[in-house]
């Protein structure tokens, strides 16, 4: 049994020694201000279009990952978990207001657990009509119009960190959230180096992971974090806005082999990997889980390849199998 039962990812943290570059960069990339305003020295805070109350907040510093937050039930859960890890239960002093306990993760992590935050008025954005597909033709004698704009980003979907020991902090998550294994990584039976987790919400449908750890050459290390968009239409009319505003792409478009997303990554001022994707798979907590291959990790069904990762291999991906098992 674990201490608590995550719900969610509810935001990460960062540091920037300019708040109104990364704030700019943000508004271009779909989300919009948490709070009126933006105090002098920061920090600052970023939405998306669903209630979540910030699921990006920025103070001044040297740039880097500051850390990010999960949702748990209520206070009674950051109660149990202040005396497991003998830490106290704080007010949050941000957007949405609540508590947390502030933990350290295996390889010096910062996880805010969070519970009892006032989520806010949810944004509806303008609808673009239904899609003629599959068949079948509801957009009669309608045009489909998209206004040229960010994406509108409505989520934060899940955080992707470099680990060391990948089994050391799996049993440090488990044993505090409870989350699900739904793929682990093996490059040669045997050999784990990774896996994608999911919250265990029971019956009711939540992603295909939540978090994924992935014990790489470089690590500790910030990945990702990824935020979920309307839909297909918005993720390109917002890979079209960045690349307009001469924002510097990663990775995309295309569609992921595990998980299933429609993916386009891009780079922050300050080159922090930072994604759109829609179209996710969803999972309850009985349909278990599986064992994925390194080269499903990094291939695609359809669309841009993966950047090589240094330190790991530069092997295209149809061939990274083949590749890591020979020295595992």
């Amino acid at each position: 049994m674990s201490i608590t039962k995550a719900i969610d990812v509810a935001f990460v943290r960062f540091r920037a020694p300019d708040l109104n570059l990364m704030r700019r960069f943000l508004l271009d990339f779909g989300m919009a201000d948490a709070k009126p305003g933006m105090p002098e020295g920061g920090p600052i805070y970023m939405r998306g279009a669903q209630a979540g109350p910030f699921i990006h907040a920025t103070e001044q510093g040297d740039p880097g990952f500051a850390g990010y937050g999960i949702w748990v039930k209520d206070r009674a859960d950051l109660d149990r978990l202040a005396a497991h890890d003998r830490v106290p239960v704080e007010a949050l002093e941000s957007p949405g207001g609540g508590f947390r306990v502030r933990l350290t993760d295996p390889d010096g992590f910062t996880v805010d657990v969070v519970a009892g935050q006032q989520m806010a008025p949810i944004i509806s954005p303008t609808a673009n009509g239904p899609w003629n597909q599959n068949g079948e033709y509801p957009r009669i004698g309608e045009v489909r119009r998209l206004e040229r704009g960010p994406a509108h980003v409505l989520r934060l979907g899940h955080v992707v960190l470099a680990v060391k020991d990948f089994r050391r902090s799996e049993a440090w998550y488990k044993e505090r959230f409870g989350l699900i294994t739904s793929d682990e990584i093996q490059p040669a039976p045997g050999v784990t180096i990774g896996g994608f987790m999911r919250c265990d919400r029971g019956e009711e449908p939540c992603d295909h992971h939540t978090l994924f750890l992935f014990q790489a050459p470089h690590a500790p290390a910030f990945m990702h974090a990824a935020f979920e968009v309307r839909d297909l239409d918005d993720l390109m009319v917002g890979h079209d806005y960045l690349e307009r505003a001469g924002h510097k792409p990663y990775w995309g478009v295309g569609r992921h082999v595990l998980g299933s997303q429609v993916f386009d990554y891009w780079l922050d001022p300050w080159g922090h990997e930072i994604e759109h994707w829609t179209d996710g798979d969803k999972m309850r907590a009985a349909d278990g889980g599986g064992i994925g291959s390194l080269a499903q990790l990094l291939n695609v069904q359809w669309g841009m390849h993966m950047p090589p990762i240094p330190g790991l291999t530069d092997a295209p991906p149809d061939e990274l199998d083949r590749v890591i098992g020979s020295h595992a």
